[in-house]
């Protein structure tokens, strides 16, 4: 049995997004018992989160933006005002998590940030009443069921720092691999290979913000389209990807 000032500390701890494993660690009280306590409350009244006021590094932002688009959610608490940012990161890429981790803590300083381990994955997420605010894009669906279009305020940070835009789309939803082919040259066949950039997005918005934010920069791109699905952007020409490298670069 638990007094009630020990329950009240775990939910709190609950509440400000800590995992169940986390505060049955901190707290000593059992995962079940925290999961008891939470299926007994009632739902909280959502509340309209506050203004949140502009990001404490708009830079940083831009690179969240670009990751939130492309790999990215919001959701609700459940028993709570607050909101989880989460943001997908493949095991592959270890300089990405902490990249992505960075980027939160330079947006919104304070906060706390974990990562969730998945199947291949880890998601990077943190909790805040403001989320929606910085990211009005969220809503109800996925994002490429809905219109997604930049507040005026995200289109000067992204006017700003539109490499940092550019470069959370591709460590998201893009890549940069090494395409060859082969040409007969004086008789003898000779293997050619070439960097090239790729973004993947099913939101015929997201694309269309990825390559007018490209033509502003002068990197040319194409659309790619494989299996019927004009899903990709292709950024192949030399000039364009010395820019991408010296700018954006693979993932790591």
């Amino acid at each position: 049995m638990y007094d009630v000032s020990t329950r009240k500390r775990a939910l709190a701890l609950v509440a400000q997004g800590r995992s169940l494993n986390s505060v049955s660690r901190e707290t000593g009280i059992s995962r079940a018992a925290i999961r008891a306590w939470l299926d007994r409350l009632e739902p909280l009244p959502r509340l309209a989160p506050p203004d949140p006021g502009p990001p404490a590094c708009e830079r940083a932002y831009a690179y969240l933006l670009g990751l939130y688009l492309g790999d990215g959610c919001i959701s609700p608490h459940p028993r709570s005002n607050g909101f989880y940012l989460r943001i997908a990161c493949a095991d592959a890429w270890p300089g990405l998590i902490q990249r992505c981790r960075e980027a939160i803590t330079l947006v919104r300083p304070g906060l706390g940030v974990y990562a969730l381990q998945k199947k291949g994955y880890v998601m990077v997420t943190s909790y805040s009443r403001h989320w929606p605010g910085l990211f009005p894009q969220h809503g109800p669906g996925k994002k490429h069921e809905r219109s997604i279009a930049l507040a005026p305020w995200q289109q000067t940070i992204v006017d700003a720092h539109p490499w940092e835009l550019v470069r959370g789309l591709i460590h998201s939803d893009g890549c940069r691999i090494t395409n060859w082919t082969t040409r007969l040259v004086g008789g003898e066949r000779k293997r050619y290979e070439y960097p090239r950039y790729f973004f993947t997005n099913v939101s015929d918005d997201i694309r269309r913000l990825c390559t007018d934010t490209l033509d502003g920069l002068g990197v040319e791109w194409t659309h790619c389209t494989r299996h019927g699905n004009p899903y990709n952007i292709s950024v192949a020409r030399k000039a364009s990807v010395a820019l991408m490298d010296a700018h954006v670069g693979p993932k790591y």
